[in-house]
């Protein structure tokens, strides 16, 4: 009998000891290497998660942020840690004011926070994982040090800010443009200043000639308290770094911050749908979105539906604005706002929702209105459609992402992600983040740089996401899990800033409606909208605007535009680099994107 299946670039994997699988092939093999050596999920995550800030520095690194959704079956539920740092106690609405902003700039040293990862991979080492610091940290400085073949997404980006690396990030330069050059895709790139500072907190943690607590400690210590600290206070203090604002600007973050700071665990933000519990990072990021567009679906009958057809993307994007624009006025940081959860996830408040999704595409920003809460929408810079149908007058980005602009040249920065099942049952999914090359100069000694998070804020003390001391900026960064029956199912994300949250959603409807495996929900043709302020400087919005891959298909294409919506088709393969991995009995599957050619999934 010919099958019927979806096609798949390639097979889903299967097996009964372990899945691994991360948007870059080395961080894969590093991670399932760690469960081969005995080491259980949480130990092959930090050894990953320090791998991709090597192999995938235009993605992410360490002066980055990071969330994490885990279930370990010894504890018995789900949890998240939050590595998402803060705004330093010298970033205050007024001190920016005064500097003639009216937005947290997009690059340079203005919207760093305090990096969240170190501590937050110190933390799941710690409490979770069974290794020592030098299992998971020597992967990284052996490709630091050794070199590794760089990508050709990686080339690109240090192209669009070569002049600037030239001009002014002359740091970077030294770093990104060795020999004076573009390093070619496939150019064996190495970092020995990012080599040499892990070999040194790895020193310093052995040092203590202590147990595997102790020498965590003490890595943890050369981090925040120690030389890698003093180096990014030295650096803010002393450094003025051309930024999107078109003047140069010193840093706020100090090393008191960075030593103040420690992630944080909590109980995720949940909703039922389609059999499963689905399990988010709270309100300080943008992922109750995702579940607020299953609130919103619940509403319609998917099944049967074609998952590439325009019934079926209509409805997702509508509920999308919806839930986005709700994002955008009411979630901040609860430890400094009231959230209105219960409402945004309630089923009265999204039934009144739906019945703004009829047959035509919305062309609006529509939050709710919750009475005492919320605050008004900034959009920085809007790019409106010349009409239904055709092109925008908008520049139109080459892939979505996490947009750092350099003033001489724009940069898309971006993520990575990666998800896990051990022998044991335990699972992970997480979203690195930030620190990208191309976010800030690089601080010589250290051969890193810092995040760009803080341009999330509002310069507005009424709306929630406001900048403050200490709060938390709005992430975008948006790892899923799900449980089924209480114990843990299913594990994926992406890459992708604003878009995270929309192919999520599409994956796991395509996976419990269209009945897909994991590698067909990835495979499956995908898209985004733009209808809604971005998350990133300049905070544009492009209303109406529908992104699809040309593998939609030309009469899905023409009823979409015939329903409004304003379309641009892009490459076949272009939307996304979800990954997945799921555990149903003694079976553990995962797979990984083939779109960008870096993504894989291994386990046995």
């Amino acid at each position: 009998m010919v099958s019927t299946l979806p096609f798949t670039t390639r097979p889903e994997i299967e097996g009964t000891f372990g899945v691994v699988t991360s948007t870059h092939w080395i961080a894969t093999a590093v991670g399932m290497s760690m469960l081969e050596r005995g080491g259980n999920a949480f130990d092959a995550a930090v050894a990953m998660a320090f791998t991709l800030q090597v192999v995938e520095p235009h993605l992410n690194g360490p002066g980055g942020d990071v969330p994490v959704i885990l279930y370990d079956v010894k504890r018995g539920k789900p949890e998240v840690i939050c590595g998402q740092g803060p705004a330093p106690r010298g970033a205050t609405i007024e001190k920016y004011r005064a500097m003639g902003l009216d937005m947290v700039p997009g690059s340079g040293l203005l919207a760093a926070c305090v990096p969240g990862t170190f501590e937050t991979w110190m933390m799941l080492l710690r409490d979770y994982g069974t290794m020592n610091v030098r299992d998971v940290l020597e992967p990284a400085i052996f490709y630091a040090r050794g070199g590794h073949p760089l990508v050709e997404r990686a080339s690109e980006t240090i192209v669009t800010v070569e002049a600037l690396f030239r001009e002014y990030w002359k740091t970077s330069a030294a770093i990104w443009l060795p020999g004076g050059r573009v390093p070619m895709p496939g150019t064996m790139i190495v970092n020995p200043a990012f080599a040499d500072t892990y070999e040194r907190i790895l020193k310093e943690s052995e040092a203590t000639g202590g147990n595997r607590d102790r020498q965590i400690e003490a890595a943890r210590n050369a981090w925040t308290k120690g030389f890698v600290a003093e180096a990014i206070d030295k650096f803010c203090r002393t450094t003025e770094a051309m930024d999107t604002s078109g003047v140069p600007h010193k840093g706020v973050l100090t090393a008191d911050d960075i030593a103040a700071w420690l992630p944080t665990i909590e109980a995720p933000a949940t909703y039922d749908y389609g059999g499963l519990t689905v399990c988010k990072a709270g309100w300080w990021s943008q992922g109750p979105a995702m579940l607020q567009q299953l609130a919103l679906l619940k509403g319609f009958d998917l099944d049967g539906l074609d998952p590439a057809g325009p019934d079926f993307i209509h409805l997702q994007v509508e509920a999308v604005k919806l839930a986005f624009a709700d994002r955008d006025s009411f979630y901040g940081d609860p430890n400094f706002v009231k959230v209105p959860s219960e409402t945004l996830l309630s089923d009265a408040y999204n039934a009144e929702r739906r019945k703004l999704i009829t047959d035509r595409a919305s062309l609006e920003l529509r939050p709710g209105k919750i009475p005492g809460y919320g605050g008004t929408v900034h959009v920085g810079i809007a790019q409106t459609a010349a009409g239904a149908g055709e092109p925008t007058t908008g520049k139109i980005a080459a892939d979505s992402g996490e947009p750092t602009v350099g003033k001489l040249g724009e940069a898309r920065g971006d993520t990575v992600h990666f998800d896990i099942v051990d022998k044991h049952g335990n699972m992970i999914s997480s979203t690195p983040s930030g620190g990208w090359l191309q976010s800030s100069p690089a601080i010589t000694e250290l051969g890193f740089c810092l995040g760009t998070r803080m341009q999330m804020f509002w310069l507005d003390e009424k709306h929630p996401a406001a900048l403050a001391p200490g709060k938390r900026p709005r992430s975008t960064l948006s790892p899923t899990m799900a449980l089924r029956d209480g114990k843990p199912a299913l594990a994926w994300g992406s890459p992708g800033g604003d878009q995270q949250d929309q192919w999520i959603c599409q994956f796991l409807l395509r996976h419990i409606h269209a009945k897909h495996n994991l590698q067909q929900a990835i495979d499956a043709p995908a898209w985004h909208t733009e209808s809604f302020a971005s998350s990133f400087w300049p905070r544009a919005a492009r209303p109406g605007v529908l992104v699809v891959e040309s593998r939609v298909g030309e009469a899905t294409i023409a009823e979409l535009r015939r329903r409004g919506h304003v379309v641009e088709v892009g490459p076949p393969w272009s939307e996304g680099r979800l990954t997945a991995a799921s555990l149903d009995g003694v079976r553990r599957k995962a797979a990984a994107n083939p779109r960008g050619m870096q993504g894989y999934a291994a386990g046995r």
